[in-house]
C-alpha cells in the first residue's frame, strides 16, 4: 500500500516539477529542460528529479546550476501544490538514458550500413 502512495507522489511531483521549471523559474541559465522522472524514497523525505536538457554540455551545466540555485523556490512551490506533512528534499540529476538510447541507435545503424 505504501508503494502505491510513493508512486502517486512521484508522478504528481513529476507533473508539478515540469510546470514549475517550464513556467515559474525565471533564471536565464535554465534552458529547455524536460523532467523525465522522479524517484521518491519510501519515507517521502527525499526526491531525485531526473532531467534532460536540450543543448551542448555547457548548456546542460548552466541549466543544472540554475536549477540548483532555485532548489529552495522549487521545494516551496512543491510544498504549496502537494499536500504532504513534510516536503521532500530535492536533488537534480541528468537522465542519461536518452543519450544512451541514441548511442545504441547509432551503433545499430552503423552495423546495418556495414552489412550492406
Amino acid at each position: 500500500m505504501a508503494n502505491l502512495r510513493v508512486h502517486r507522489v512521484a508522478e504528481q511531483m513529476k507533473k508539478e516539477m515540469s510546470d514549475i521549471i517550464g513556467n515559474r523559474i525565471k533564471d536565464p541559465r535554465v534552458g529547455f529542460v524536460t523532467v523525465t522522472g522522479v524517484d521518491v524514497t519510501g519515507d517521502l523525505q527525499e526526491a531525485t528529479v531526473y532531467i534532460s536538457v536540450f543543448g551542448d554540455e555547457e548548456k546542460k551545466k548552466a541549466s543544472l546550476e540554475g536549477l540548483m540555485k532555485a532548489k529552495g523556490f522549487v521545494r516551496s512551490e512543491i510544498g504549496k501544490r502537494i499536500r504532504l506533512r513534510k516536503t521532500p528534499e530535492i536533488q537534480f540529476k541528468f537522465d542519461e538514458s536518452v543519450e544512451y538510447g541514441s548511442h545504441i541507435d547509432q551503433l545499430i545503424n552503423k552495423l546495418h550500413h556495414e552489412d550492406e
